[in-house]
């Protein structure tokens, strides 16, 4: 697709209205049901996922991310990586969360992927790998390629919170302290590519380099300010973050060992379940049968055997 037409010209995108739709109707239906009830700031915090979902994925963000601007590309990131899965998580309420979970393949992916140094690889893969030349073309060019490698950044992003907002059954979260060293590795990790960025002397990415100026940015300056823009950001959401953390456990307003209750059983016993109905559980041990006490000795032959003999 070129960019010789204007960067602020409305562009419809049906698709992501319509899958942000269905989330939030799908999402009003369940809480709905008193076995899924949301209490109001769980109804607030999915609501503004939802609109984050919609900055992210609709005009102007998206196309200027897509043909413009390097640094409305990193906005976009940001949003689909640290804002909007972060409020979705906060919005589900912990049964929902329980069911939605549940599914064998589902709780095995959630058990690997909450894990904090699986987090912080698949992270930084996605991130970086995202943000290669080949795929940032890709993503320029392509509105398939595009819309996947938005979800893949929106996937990552729910990696990311994994470890620190979501509660599976039968897991246990990090402590405080391990929660507030994961948010600034994090932090630190993903984002090296942005210290390329502010001290490249040249564009990196050809859809950006363009004689066209939006914000009278040249493409040297957005991409040192996109730079800035990927550090900064990632830095101010998770290290704040990481300080709430820190500071509410001190406070102990949040016990730093979460009391076991009966979905940690009850996620247990079908992990259990399902392992024995894969390798076949063992056969039974037969009861251990007490022996049989011998026989009294018979008595000499000519008596009586109810007769008492003394001697």
């Amino acid at each position: 697709m070129t960019t010789s037409g204007s960067p602020w010209a409305f562009q419809v995108h049906p698709a992501a209205w319509v899958v942000v739709a269905a989330l939030v109707v799908t999402y009003a239906v369940l809480v709905r049901r008193p076995a899924y009830a949301a209490t109001g700031r769980q109804v607030w915090a999915f609501t503004g996922g939802a609109a984050a979902l919609l900055v992210a994925l609709t005009w102007p963000l998206a196309d200027l991310a897509a043909h413009w601007l390097l640094v409305a590309l990193v906005a976009q990131r940001l949003i689909l990586m640290l804002v909007a899965p972060a409020l979705l998580l906060l919005g589900l309420p912990s049964s929902l969360a329980a069911t939605l979970t549940r599914p064998a393949p589902v709780d095995a992916a959630v058990r690997v992927l909450a894990r904090p140094p699986v987090a912080v690889i698949v992270v930084t893969v996605v991130a970086v790998g995202t943000l290669t030349t080949g795929a940032v073309d890709a993503q320029s060019s392509s509105a398939v390629a595009r819309a996947v490698i938005d979800l893949l950044v929106l996937a990552s992003g729910f990696v990311l919170w994994m470890p620190i907002l979501l509660r599976v059954p039968g897991t246990r979260r990090p402590s405080a302290l391990g929660r507030a060293g994961y948010l600034i590795v994090q932090s630190i990790v993903p984002s090296f590519l942005a210290v390329v960025w502010i001290f490249a002397r040249h564009p990196l990415y050809p859809p950006y380099a363009g004689p066209g100026r939006v914000l009278g940015l040249a493409p040297v300056t957005d991409q040192q300010v996109a730079g800035f823009a990927a550090k900064l950001g990632t830095i101010a959401v998770l290290w704040t973050v990481a300080f709430v953390v820190i500071t509410r456990a001190q406070a102990g307003s949040e016990p730093d060992e979460e009391p076991l209750t009966w979905a940690d059983v009850e996620r247990r016993l079908q992990r259990v379940a399902r392992y024995e109905r894969r390798h076949g559980a063992g056969p039974a041990e037969p009861p251990a049968v007490p022996p049989t006490p011998p026989a009294p000795p018979a008595p000499p032959e000519g008596t009586d055997r109810g007769e008492d003999h003394r001697g």
